[in-house]
């Protein structure tokens, strides 16, 4: 039996339970890399060099590894273009696109927010040796 039909005959997902699948996809969006990927792709494809350089930090078997996953996951489309050298591009799918704008608007809050959170660590680390 497919996992698609072994879902509906159980309850409906909830995140918080252990056995729940969509911790899965939960944990591949919201990855260090998985996150950084799919906010750069939501700007536009790229072929796997380019995305590289975007993704600053991110290894060459990091990537392809994510990239990976989110296609499995149905996020990313690899589209490998029949030329010499070989050149393959990467972009989001409609369903890529979806959970790109929701980790993109994650990451301008989280961009505009760092003097708040640096503030909090600092009145944390403050408390913490005074006490």
């Amino acid at each position: 039996m497919k996992v698609s039909e072994q879902l509906r005959e159980f309850p409906p997902p909830n995140v918080f339970d252990r056995m729940c699948p969509s911790r899965g996809v939960l944990e591949h969006v919201t990855s260090r890399w998985g996150v950084l990927v799919l906010g750069a792709l939501h700007e536009r494809g790229y072929r796997f060099s380019e995305l590289r350089r975007q993704v600053s930090g991110v290894s060459e078997k990091m990537l392809a590894q994510t990239l990976q996953t989110l296609e499995r996951d149905g996020f990313v489309l690899r589209e490998a273009h029949p030329v010499i050298p070989p050149r393959v591009d990467y972009s989001l799918t409609p369903l890529g696109r979806e959970a790109a704008e929701l980790v993109a608007a994650l990451a301008r809050w989280s961009e505009r927010r760092v003097p708040a959170v640096v503030t909090a660590r600092e009145e944390y680390d403050a408390r913490a040796t005074a006490g």
